[in-house]
């Protein structure tokens, strides 16, 4: 494939060097700077993507499915040519259509990242939700997620090995369930980034749907749908607020009600409507990005949404968490001093 894609097949507005920092949700962001911001970090990065064989997994891919092409499933190497001209992704990744009844999509790679699409998937969503589901995958490519999932991969495997030491699978745990919430949060930047290159929330909100709920598009409805999610957010006792926590531990990805109302909330924000007129952060600017303001931010959000929220099970840890909050930022501050004190 090209490495410029083409313009897309019906007017929307394009993002010139946008950056994945205008749509990440913001405990995404703060991880990814802070990551980012490491010395040495793309070093040690490539050292640890050197124990799995990209090439061999491409090949993989390459042998066993069909890869999208101007001859091959045209349609969707159109939408996710578009997709890259509406993020301003300069390099078209390439894109692999798998036999699997199961619905689903990724992006694996460093170096070269790719995109791989189930037909089940396929098979459940029209052409404008089907623009919404590989739009989110070039989301993830541009915002990094392929490289630091895989990292993320590497870095559990070895940590399994590790278990025999003393509090070795309490640590583990903990690793895991931070590593989780991450990928959580990256699901929720990739929705935003396929609301962006799409710019059709109706086509995004029956996608989750019907991940949801499966094709029968017409036995459903999206203000039940919604409504739905609000009893998911607001009902239950401490009981239910403890099962609703253990039961998102085990996922990879929020809840499609979760996802459903994060994006109903973002497509009526300030937010993505600046980003529409043009008012966005540039990837030029990346390298500038401050960590602490990134952290800050991510404490602002967290605190509007749990003080919004009546989960009963997150009322007890309110107080708590917000004293970790605040512990938390007199320990940023008292590094910025003495990095100040250090510079001077």
């Amino acid at each position: 494939m090209p490495d410029m894609p083409n313009s897309p097949d019906r007017a929307r507005v394009r993002f010139p060097g946008i950056s994945s920092r205008a749509y990440e949700h913001p405990l995404d962001r703060s991880a990814l700077i802070a990551l980012r911001s490491l010395s040495g970090f793309d070093v040690v990065l490539r050292k640890l993507s050197g124990l799995i064989s990209e090439r061999a997994i491409r090949l993989m891919y390459l042998g066993g499915t069909v890869r999208v092409s101007d001859g091959q499933f045209r349609n969707i190497n159109d939408m996710v040519r578009d997709a890259c001209y509406i993020l301003d992704l300069p390099k078209v990744p390439e894109l692999y259509v798998v036999q699997n009844p199961q619905p689903n999509a990724m992006a694996i790679g460093t170096d070269n990242p790719f995109i791989v699409l189930n037909t089940g998937l396929i098979d459940l969503l029209d052409d404008e939700e089907l623009r919404y589901v590989i739009a989110h995958e070039v989301g993830h490519i541009l915002s990094g997620h392929a490289v630091y999932r895989q990292m993320a991969l590497i870095l559990t495997g070895l940590g399994s090995r590790l278990a025999w030491l003393p509090l070795g699978n309490i640590a583990i745990a903990a690793i895991l369930i931070g590593l989780q919430e991450w990928q959580r949060k990256a699901e929720l930047s990739a929705d935003r980034a396929g609301l962006l290159a799409s710019q059709d929330v109706d086509a995004v909100k029956r996608a989750l749907m019907k991940i949801a709920g499966g094709s029968r598009l017409h036995e459903m409805s999206t203000e039940a749908f919604l409504a739905q999610a609000r009893e998911y957010e607001e009902t239950g006792d401490l009981r239910d607020g403890v099962l609703k926590f253990i039961n998102l531990m085990r996922q990879s990805h929020p809840f499609a009600v979760i996802r459903f109302a994060e994006i109903h909330k973002w497509h009526l924000s300030g937010e993505y409507q600046a980003i529409l007129d043009g008012r966005y952060p540039r990837r030029d600017d990346d390298s500038s990005a401050s960590f602490t303001e990134e952290v800050k931010n991510t404490a602002r959000t967290y605190k509007e949404s749990w003080e919004q929220t009546s989960d009963p099970f997150v009322g007890k840890v309110r107080d708590v968490a917000g004293g970790a909050a605040d512990l938390a930022g007199a320990v940023f501050d008292r590094l910025g001093r003495r990095g100040n004190a250090s510079a001077n």
